[in-house]
């Protein structure tokens, strides 16, 4: 029997050939470490695209090693990310700027804990102030039944669609998250789904509303078995692409953006857009903002004094009390501003942004 080589990770397909001594070196190996560590690899992605824009802009400065780095260059490399424009020619979000600038400290800070630094130049830098606000991308109940019915379910592309917004909509998950579903996460007995390895490298478990299972039972007993072959028939993923394998994250953002648009509701947004949409209707409805908090997995409320740990039991029974999908015509009341501000608090932290990722190429 040949021993095939081990697949290579992420991080060691990262400059390979990179002096370890030099800056790009020190970020491959930084990656290594995050793999060691356990950190899933969408975090480690997540930091090579951040830190591949830092290594880049020090080698424009003939800056080669970690050794040559000051904190004035740090302030400099602050004020580049300010300035900066995207291919759209947009400039960076805060949030952006915050994640690029946090994963700089955290190299640094790994590489005095090596002995690589003596003293790390990014202690003191400090961070761009996210503004706390409620994202303006919330829909209406009557928007996402719009933008649900812009679907065309009849063919198997249009029916998983539609599954994977009844998803989102009713679970609040992410992107990834959904991307990382597998079939037998699904609990159609119980109602309930099983998020693995949410934000954090948590899993949890969430209530789905009927509505949401009846697609999920449509979809995965007529549209998905038809992209099934010999090669990938026991593909473990619940969402999947023509070619049969696991539907990936920036495919679903892309299609939520597809049927937002060609619903015609004047607004534009992603994946995001409907968790941000299930947490604001059904604190309208009367859920309360811990239970919200465990819904989106959030470790806690920066308003909240006290953490109350909600039973997934409870959780359902809120969930099908307070999502619209699962009460049809059940009015929603309006938020008061100081609900509207707890709640912006839970929300804005969890803005995920793709602004450095999606302009990013090859390192």
């Amino acid at each position: 029997m040949v021993d095939r080589p081990k697949p290579r990770s992420f991080a060691q397909r990262q400059g390979e050939h990179v002096d370890p001594e030099l800056i790009a070196g020190c970020v491959r190996e930084f990656l290594q470490w995050m793999e060691v560590q356990g950190y899933s690899q969408a975090s480690v992605r997540g930091a090579h695209y951040q830190l591949r824009w830092f290594c880049q802009w020090c080698t424009e400065r003939n800056v080669q090693r970690p050794q040559d780095v000051t904190f004035r260059l740090l302030e400099q490399y602050q004020a580049w990310l300010f300035h900066r424009r995207k291919k759209n020619d947009q400039p960076l979000s805060v949030r952006s700027q915050q994640a690029a600038l946090i994963w700089v400290r955290v190299l640094f800070r790994r590489l005095m804990r090596r002995g690589v630094l003596l003293m790390n130049p990014a202690a003191e830098i400090t961070l761009p102030k996210v503004p706390k606000r409620l994202p303006t991308n919330v829909l209406t109940a009557k928007q996402v039944e719009e933008v649900m019915a812009a679907v065309n379910f009849e063919s198997n592309h249009g029916l998983r669609d539609r599954t994977i917004l009844e998803v989102l909509y009713s679970t609040g998950m992410r992107r990834q998250e959904l991307s990382n579903l597998n079939l037998d996460h699904v609990d159609q007995s119980r109602g309930l789904v099983t998020i693995k390895l949410g934000k954090g490298g948590k899993d949890r478990v969430v209530p789905i509303g009927k509505r949401a299972l009846e697609w999920v039972d449509r979809y995965v007993h007529q549209a998905r078995p038809d992209w099934l072959t010999k090669d990938n028939s026991d593909e473990p993923a619940l969402f999947i692409g023509r070619e049969g394998f696991r539907l990936i994250a920036n495919s679903v953002s892309r299609l939520v953006h597809e049927y937002v648009e060609k619903s015609g509701i004047g607004k534009k947004g992603s994946a995001h857009m409907l968790r941000h949409t299930m947490a604001t209707l059904m604190l309208e409805g009367g859920a309360d903002i811990r239970f919200i908090q465990e819904m989106l997995g959030h470790s806690s409320l920066a308003s909240t004094q006290v953490y109350t740990h909600v039973s997934v039991l409870k959780l359902k029974e809120v969930h099908d009390a307070t999502h619209p999908a699962a009460r049809p015509g059940h009015a929603t009341g309006a938020l008061d501003e100081e609900t509207r501000a707890e709640l912006a608090k839970t929300l804005v932290d969890d803005d995920v942004d793709d602004d450095i990722s999606e302009d990013a190429g090859p390192m």
